[in-house]
C-alpha cells in the first residue's frame, strides 16, 4: 500500500502563512470594533490571557507537551516579544482612527523596511531594483498619508512604527526559528503581552489620562469597564485569533524561506478591504487606492526579487536544512 505523500516545507509554510493571515485579519477588525468603548491594553490583556489559555491547553498537547517550551534563548525571545508588543500597540492605534483598509495597506511596507534593515544591520547587498521599489513603496505611503493636506491624520504614521517593529520581529523570527518551536515563539510573546498590559492597567487603567479627544488616544488612556455580555464573543474571538494566528505565523517562517511565506501575507489586503465594507461601511477613496497599489505592487516586487536572487545563488551558498 502507498504511503501518503509528506508535505514539503513550502508548503507547511504557505498553509500555516495563509492560516495566519485569516486569523490575524479577524483579530484587526474585532480590536478595531471594540477600539471605541474600551481601553487597548485592556482588550490587549483580555485577548492574551484568552490566547494563553487556548495555547496551553490546546496547542500545547500538539505541538509535543511542556517540553516545547524549554528554550536557552529567553533573551532573544524577550527581545522579539518587545518587538512584536511595540507593532501591535502602535497598528491597534492607529486603527483606531484609521479606515481599516488604509491602516493595513500602511502596515505593508514592512517589507521595505525589512530590506532596509538587512543593508543596514547585516551589510547585505542591494541592487539598483530593489532601491527603485522602495522608492515607489514609499512614494504609495506619502500618497495614504497625503501629508500638508487637510485629510492627513497623524495616527496614520502608526502603522509605520507597527512596520518597523514588525521588520524587527521578522529578522529575530528567521534568527533563532532554527532551534525554537513554534509554540516557544507564541508563548513568550503572550506571556509579554500579558506582562505589560497588565502593567499599563495598573498605572492608567483608571482613565487619570483621558477625554484628549483623539480616536487613538483615547482608545490607549481610556478607563478599564466591565465588558458587555455581547462584547465577551468577540473578546473571544480575540483571543482564539491571536493565540492560533501567532502559532501559524511563527510556524510559517519557521520551516519555510521568507520568500515563500511573505506573499501570502498580502492576502490581508483585500480582506481588510472586506471587513472595512461589511463591519464598518468604509470604502478607499481613489486617492488611497492609488496609494496602496504601489504599496502592494513594490513589496511584492521587493519578494519575487529576492526569491529570484536566492535562486540564483543557491549552488554556491550552503543551504540549511530542516
Amino acid at each position: 500500500m502507498p504511503s501518503a505523500p509528506s508535505l514539503s516545507p513550502a508548503m507547511i509554510g504557505s498553509a500555516s502563512a495563509l492560516a495566519a493571515v485569516v486569523c490575524f485579519s479577524i483579530n484587526d477588525t474585532a480590536v478595531k470594533f471594540l477600539s471605541d468603548g474600551y481601553a487597548l491594553h485592556q482588550v490587549v490583556l483580555l485577548r492574551s490571557v484568552i490566547g494563553m489559555a487556548i495555547l496551553l491547553a490546546v496547542l500545547m498537547p500538539l505541538a509535543g507537551g511542556a517540553r516545547a517550551l524549554r528554550t536557552r534563548r529567553l533573551g532573544m525571545h524577550l527581545l522579539r516579544a518587545a518587538c512584536v508588543v511595540f507593532a501591535n500597540m502602535t497598528f491597534f492605534l492607529g486603527l483606531a482612527a484609521l479606515p481599516l483598509a488604509e491602516g493595513v495597506a500602511l502596515f505593508f511596507v514592512s517589507p521595505l523596511i525589512i530590506t532596509v534593515f538587512s543593508v543596514i544591520f547585516l551589510k547585505e547587498q542591494v541592487g539598483p531594483r530593489r532601491w527603485a521599489a522602495i522608492a515607489v513603496g514609499f512614494v504609495g505611503v506619502l500618497v495614504v498619508l497625503r501629508p500638508g493636506t487637510e485629510v492627513f491624520q497623524p495616527a496614520a504614521l502608526l502603522p509605520i512604527a507597527a512596520a518597523v517593529g514588525y521588520a524587527g520581529l521578522h529578522m529575530l523570527t528567521r534568527y533563532i526559528g532554527k532551534t525554537e518551536s513554534a509554540l516557544a515563539l507564541s508563548f513568550y510573546i503572550q506571556l509579554s503581552f500579558i506582562v505589560i498590559s497588565g502593567g499599563l492597567g495598573l498605572f492608567m487603567g483608571d482613565g487619570r489620562f483621558s477625554g484628549t479627544g483623539d480616536a487613538s488616544l483615547d482608545f490607549l488612556f481610556r478607563a478599564w469597564t466591565v465588558p458587555e455580555p455581547s462584547d465577551w464573543l468577540v473578546l473571544l474571538l480575540v483571543g482564539a485569533a491571536s493565540s492560533f494566528g501567532g502559532f501559524f505565523i511563527s510556524q510559517a517562517y519557521r520551516v519555510a524561506e521568507a520568500a515563500v511565506v511573505a506573499p501570502f501575507e498580502y492576502v490581508a489586503m483585500p480582506l481588510a478591504v472586506l471587513w472595512g465594507l461589511l463591519v464598518f461601511g468604509e470604502w478607499p477613496d481613489a486617492v488611497a487606492v492609488a496609494g496602496i497599489a504601489l504599496i502592494l505592487a513594490s513589496g511584492l516586487y521587493m519578494i519575487w526579487r529576492e526569491a529570484r536572487l536566492r535562486r540564483a545563488t543557491a549552488p554556491q551558498t550552503p543551504r540549511y536544512r530542516r
